[in-house]
């Protein structure tokens, strides 16, 4: 092949194209002959459950794994991605859902490790500022260049590592959930810059699992399931329902149930005048006031870390405020006697954790052990002050049944299961007593589809039997889904509490940053 020729196929060439892509660890088939396709200067969307292969594909594409079978060519010529060095001199940049940034380097440095330009520190630094101020200018992507890391808001955390990727002559950047952490304006700032960065000629492979920005960003969408590509699409032929469909492998609801907004009943649990100082004396919440009411789904808006977790570890009676009040039923709490978890549960007050590793389960604990966590004080757990292990696993096989956790066996580690499994059974054990108050945090975090409509469907038959429930999620879309009322929260402070009929995307993302609606 000519010179000519050959630049003629690199023009028209796919910038990605994996073939027979196929990667197993152990008995598990990550991927099972996996064909990708990626135009260049295009926004592709890849999308699947938990499970599906996709992490592992681009994991591949970027060096992280190798393939078992199977070939890649980058802009037309084969190549062998061994590590991210080749991946980035093929010219491959990888923005992960956690940042790979070093908090106590400022946003320069952070660019500049590991690809000084210079031995001499001071002209490395100002080669560096001025390809990243040019950079910048040509994006749209700002950073405060001499600002720590740590100072810097997530946004530009994420914008960093954009920049970082480029300022290494990325051509191709994969981003994994990249709005996981962004605020609505934050998102919508990020998609900007990408439709820019794609008409100079950059390629984008998005992962990510909310399919209104799939269809409202990428050019083209790949779903897989259970490994294997199931569908590959012009966005103009996708619709959001039948992605879904897609990934799931049925028919799914996700979204608001129409006629599902309900009147709220008496007030179950109460907070009033809430401060909480952290061990620096940094106050995390201020001031804050809260009313749960029966039958009432609130929702608890805001970007993570604005005081959402002091919240919860309030109200469960994991954290002593420093001030405040709480009434739960007819008992009311102050600073020198609190709730405590115990007390909580006897007073009909379930708490499902943001982290349920750290906090809800064992992962070395069975399954039937992680189920009665808490409750094995239960009549129906002991008999004559022994614990009945038989009791236990007869109730926890029936609460699997109850609420579909796969696979069904109460003698499985708790580790073994998947995310939306662990999440499923930390529900299970919680809803399974009936409480008159059900805490939530991050209800679907690391959750596939599948499971978001079911636990969805499990906080609404919640608050349908007259329970008060409270859900904190960084995820907007869950919020609007699932509250009656919504209260947005920015730096320990309420900022905004609404109906749910008032409420629209826009509005709560500027009172997420602090402004007015």
């Amino acid at each position: 092949m000519s010179l000519e020729s050959t630049a003629s196929h690199q023009r028209t060439a796919p910038a990605i194209q994996m073939q027979g892509i196929c990667k197993r660890f152990g008995a598990v088939a990550a991927n099972q002959d996996v064909d990708l396709h990626v135009a260049a200067a295009t926004v592709h969307g890849i999308v699947g459950e938990n499970g599906a292969g996709k992490s592992t594909l681009m994991s591949i594409l970027y060096g992280f794994y190798q393939a078992d079978s199977g070939s890649i060519a980058v802009m037309g010529q084969p190549v062998e991605i061994r590590n991210a060095d080749d991946a980035i001199a093929c010219g491959i940049g990888m923005v992960h859902q956690h940042f790979m940034l070093v908090d106590t380097l400022t946003a320069l440095e952070n660019v500049m490790l590991g690809a000084e330009p210079h031995w001499l520190l001071h002209k490395a630094e100002a080669q560096v500022r001025n390809a990243l101020e040019s950079l910048m200018q040509a994006t749209g992507l700002q950073v405060q260049l001499d600002a720590l890391v740590s100072d810097l808001p997530v946004g530009d955390r994420q914008r960093l590592e954009i920049l970082k990727a480029l300022y290494r002559g990325a051509k191709i950047l994969i981003l994994d959930e990249p709005t996981a952490v962004l605020t609505p304006q934050e998102t919508e700032h990020l998609f900007k810059v990408l439709r820019v960065l794609r008409s100079q000629g950059t390629t984008i492979v998005l992962i990510t699992h909310k399919l209104k920005e799939v269809m409202g960003l990428c050019d083209q969408v790949t779903v897989m399931r259970a490994g294997r590509v199931v569908q590959e699409m012009p966005i103009a032929q996708a619709s959001v329902e039948g992605l879904a469909e897609a990934m799931v492998g049925r028919k799914v609801h996700m979204g608001r149930l129409d006629g599902d907004a309900r009147t709220a009943g008496h007030t179950l649990l109460s907070v009033r005048n809430v401060v909480v100082r952290d061990a620096l004396q940094v106050v995390r919440l201020h001031g804050l006031d809260l009313d749960l009411r029966a039958g009432e789904i609130v929702g608890v808006a805001g970007v993570s870390g604005n005081g959402q977790s002091e919240l919860l570890d309030v109200l469960s009676g994991l954290l002593v405020p420093n001030a405040g009040t709480m009434t739960l039923g007819d008992t009311t709490f102050g600073p020198t006697r609190w709730l405590d978890p115990q007390t909580a549960r006897t007073l009909g007050l379930a708490h499902v954790p943001e982290d349920r590793h750290a906090r809800a389960m064992v992962m070395d604990f069975v399954a039937w052990e992680s189920a009665v966590l808490g409750y094995d004080g239960l009549p129906q757990y002991s008999r004559g002050g022994w614990m009945s292990h038989a009791g236990m696993r007869k109730a926890t096989a029936a609460l699997m049944e109850r609420f579909d956790v796969r696979p069904r066996d109460p003698e499985l580690k708790s580790s073994k299961f998947s995310g939306g499994n662990q999440q499923k059974l930390v529900l299970a054990r919680e809803l399974g007593q009936a409480p008159r108050v059900l805490l939530v945090g991050q209800p679907t975090r690391g959750v596939d589809i599948g499971a978001i409509e079911f636990i969805y469907a499990q906080l609404r038959a919640m608050r349908d039997a007259g329970c008060a429930v409270l859900v904190v999620s960084s995820e907007l879309d869950e919020i609007l889904a699932l509250a009656d009322r919504v209260m947005v929260m920015n730096q320990g402070r309420v900022t905004g509490e609404l109906a749910i009929e008032d409420c629209t995307e826009a509005g709560i993302g500027l009172l997420m940053t602090g402004g007015p609606q």
